[in-house]
């Protein structure tokens, strides 16, 4: 959902400069963290605002103590190659609050990160110091405040740096930095990680993306890859990045920054359809030695038009959570982890999940992108991981964005269409067509002009006038934000029950091409329509239809994670609102042939179906005419 319009500015008045600290020792001078630190866009709202941006890094004062003491263990993971490990961090503070809280830090030497500042009333040098994770002291530790004594486990993964974990007093608010622990670290912090699928610009071409440490420079990135018990072939891969420079505003150029590591995409081409394959992640080393990642799999995509069973996971909105319980997660995107697990757990089921938009809601901070793509690992590097672009992705003032917001934290774009591959013209566009055997689906990108007259909405006409219905009966259209229905109290609000200009502007094009089904995110709850059309039920909703397309079914499904609070539904009667779940959940597509369509939508609590219907649908049907959508005809012979 979005969030006000206005930024709020945060800048830490003062004069203070680095020299200040100059008489300290050098290893306490690494430590320092300077009163005046700047950081904007990090007031905390309530529910749904990244965790890390309640933190007043700004505010942050030493007060090293040497009564006071953080120990962590153990001092090497990944002994085995594994991509993640858990740490035992120690502590003991002889005055105890219960406002004290543990930072976990990457690099270690955390006061070295330097900004730009953000304007002239600004010194430099600004250092940029936000932490990756946080929890209080007391978490599961009951006796803290009297004892003083505690000790957290906490979850790291490989982000190509090392880490420390710091402990402060006096609150998120009024930060003082007393005890920093030793450095713990991965075996080989470099290493390829996180493999992510997408479906390539053709359908037998399948990409693979990663993250390592690697620039090009220093090793050659490639995939070894094959069919079972066949020769295997080496792909090459290209390499991206990005700076501070291209993010767009604070806290993304600023404590939110912290670097990306190296992205790389392979593409595997001439595929052979529903075919499995197992891959591994390489980089060749200027002596020869290769570095290589673990063993992955997954099946190719069938021919367009195939008959098969064809199954496809959609979602929006998800997020990412701490499973050792860090960041507050349950204030902020409570059904996270419990989609991912029941997504998991369904795995072999499902052959292409669509992440719908607000993707990892890092919010300018970089590093909750590393902690998304290893969250989501066991589910893309299987399966193709579509994505779309949402408001926290996209939004900032200024930046061409259709909205002037500030959702994005000063991202501007860059890492979701980084991080990630869409088989797009343009990736920085952010709308694509993609092919899944007898599904067609048309992305969207509602943070871009989709109206009459412009790129997209050319773009849209295009992808859902160039179906053959004949090989590919089943047509979906998708967006983030709803262009079509709901009934949120959000957009009663607004007096639309839908983003303004939303399905003004497409329900012709909806209608004439006869789309199926018209998902969106956005709002975190899910409702599903009758097939409707300018706000009217063309035919009743039903767990069953049958013979001709009416009308579009309109589907919010953006309760995959992020918190539920501000998307409450309306108390009035809605004519065309059929079904509602104020819960996290998502749906599942079933294409058992090319006349039988099965739709579920699954709460991710317990992978349940809630609501369900099935479309019995023959050729005949899609060619037959419904309101607005026959085509013109002649009395000649």
């Amino acid at each position: 959902m979005e969030s006000p319009e206005s930024e709020t500015s945060c800048i830490a008045q003062g004069d203070h400069k680095a020299a200040v600290f100059s008489w300290l020792p050098k290893e306490m001078r690494l430590w320092v963290v300077v009163t005046w630190l700047f950081v904007c866009g990090a007031t905390a709202l309530a529910g749904g605002e990244q965790p890390l941006s309640r933190i007043a890094i700004e505010r942050t004062i030493l007060a090293v103590d040497d009564s006071v003491h953080v120990k962590a263990s153990p001092l090497v993971l990944g002994l085995k190659g594994e991509n993640s490990g858990w740490v035992q961090v120690e502590f003991f503070h002889p005055n105890p609050s219960k406002d004290d809280w543990i930072g976990v830090f990457s690099p270690a030497n955390f006061s070295d990160a330097i900004c730009e500042p953000e304007n002239n009333s600004q010194q430099p040098p600004l250092l940029c110091t936000a932490p990756i994770k946080y929890q209080f002291a007391k978490f599961k530790n009951s006796g803290y405040t009297k004892s003083g004594k505690g000790n957290l486990k906490l979850q790291l993964i490989n982000q190509r740096e090392d880490f420390s974990f710091a402990l402060f007093s006096g609150g998120l608010m009024k930060p003082k930095l007393i005890a920093v622990s030793n450095m713990v670290t991965f075996a080989n912090p470099k290493a390829p990680v996180y493999p992510r699928l997408a479906q390539g610009k053709s359908w037998n071409e399948m990409t693979i993306t990663w993250t390592s440490g690697y620039d090009i420079k220093e090793a050659v990135p490639f995939v070894e890859w094959g069919a079972k018990d066949e020769p295997r072939f080496l792909s090459p891969a290209g390499t991206l990045t990005f700076d501070r420079n291209s993010m767009c505003g604070a806290p993304a150029r600023t404590v939110g920054w912290r670097h990306p590591g190296y992205i790389h995409t392979s593409f595997l081409k001439e595929l052979w359809p529903d075919s499995p394959y197992t891959y591994r992640l390489g980089h060749r080393l200027p002596n020869g030695t290769n570095i290589w990642s673990k063993l992955y799999s997954f099946k190719a995509s069938p021919y367009p038009g195939q008959d098969s069973l064809q199954q496809i996971v959609i979602f929006g909105d998800m997020g990412k959570a701490e499973a050792d319980g860090s960041n507050e997660f349950n204030d902020f995107q409570p059904g996270s982890l419990n989609t991912t697990n029941q997504i998991i757990r369904d795995l072999e089921n499902i052959d292409m999940v669509v992440h719908i938009g607000d993707i990892c809601y890092a919010n300018g901070y970089l590093s909750q992108w590393d902690q998304f793509t290893s969250q989501i690992e066991p589910i893309a590097s299987t399966v193709p991981y579509m994505i779309g672009s949402g408001n926290h992705e996209r939004d900032w003032p200024g930046t061409g964005s259709f909205y002037g917001n500030i959702d994005s934290g000063g991202e501007c774009g860059v890492p979701a269409q980084t991080v990630f591959y869409t088989p797009a013209e343009n990736r920085a566009k952010f709308w694509y067509a993609t092919d899944y055997g007898m599904f067609r689906f048309c992305i969207a990108n509602t943070e871009e002009d989709w109206r009459p007259g412009t790129e997209q909405y050319k773009f849209i006409e295009r992808c859902l006038s160039s179906v053959d219905r004949q090989k590919q009966p089943w047509l979906i259209f998708l967006a983030h934000r709803v262009l079509g229905y709901s009934s949120c109290t959000y957009y009663e609000t607004e007096g639309t029950f839908e983003e303004p200009m939303g399905r003004e502007a497409l329900q012709e094009l909806w209608q004439k091409y006869k789309v199926d089904l018209s998902f969106y995110g956005h709002v975190h709850n899910y409702e599903r329509t009758c097939p409707v059309y300018q706000s009217q039920c063309v035919v009743a909703a039903s767990d069953y239809y049958s013979g001709p397309f009416m009308a579009t079914t309109h589907v919010v499904v953006g309760g995959a994670g992020a918190n539920i609070a501000d998307s409450e539904f309306t108390t009035s009667n809605i004519q065309w609102s059929h079904f509602r779940d104020f819960d996290f959940g998502f749906v599942k597509l079933t294409a058992f042939n090319h006349s039988s369509l099965l739709f579920e939508y699954k709460k991710s609590r317990d992978g349940n179906v809630y609501d369900h219907f099935t479309i019995s649908r023959d050729y005949r049907d899609v060619l037959a005419c419904s309101i607005d959508n026959c085509p013109r005809t002649t009395l000649a012979t």
